[in-house]
């Protein structure tokens, strides 16, 4: 005796005009992605390693992404809060969804991800930040970048995290976005300043 043939359901993805990314496949193609600024085979192979054992990888800026520093201050002086979680959420709708990685350890600090030109473009924004303690940081440098699931801050290791995680490989921040949250921050600084002071 046979049984009805039943056809298995068609994946959601392979239906005309419908696209699909499972969490762990978009993370896998963001990591693909960052690790595509080294060199060979065999600095990706280390900076997978260095992700395993310590949650965090020296990627080389300049080429495809670049990043902004920006300190702790001048986003708590925007977001008015300096609580982590609270500062996150409000680094994403301000930057709109461009990549933020937060380091924390001896200090907080952000790290926009920009287009790797920038800080080759943007010469005139450069030296108008540098007295605020924000870098633009391009070709020569690095950067520690954590794995694309690492998203949350950890206060038990103090782990560097995204902050606003990366929505898809290679979607930066748009440089004008950046110089005018910046620009933004810089004024609520000194308006905080003069608040105190009274």
């Amino acid at each position: 005796m046979t049984t009805p043939h039943t056809p298995a359901p068609t994946p959601a993805d392979n239906q005309p005009g419908v696209t699909v990314h499972p969490g762990a496949e978009r993370r896998l193609a963001i990591e693909h992605w960052l690790l595509s600024t080294l060199p060979n085979h065999q600095a990706r192979a280390k900076a997978r390693c260095q992700w395993s054992e310590h949650g965090l990888a020296m990627l080389p800026l300049g080429g495809l992404v670049s990043a902004v520093r920006i300190p702790a201050a001048l986003v708590q002086a925007l977001a008015r809060t300096t609580i982590l979680p609270a500062t996150d959420t409000f680094l994403a709708g301000a930057l709109e969804g461009g990549p933020v990685i937060c380091a924390v350890h001896g200090g907080r600090r952000y790290y926009v991800l920009v287009p790797g030109r920038v800080p080759h473009t943007r010469h005139d924004l450069v030296a108008q930040w540098e007295h605020q303690d924000i870098e633009c940081l391009g070709r020569g440098a690095y950067l520690g970048v954590p794995p694309a699931g690492q998203d949350h801050y950890a206060s038990a290791t103090q782990a560097s995290y995204w902050s606003v995680p990366m929505e898809s490989a290679g979607a930066l921040c748009p440089p004008s976005t950046v110089a005018h949250f910046i620009s933004a921050g810089v004024h609520a600084l000194g308006q905080a300043e003069v608040e105190s002071g009274a």
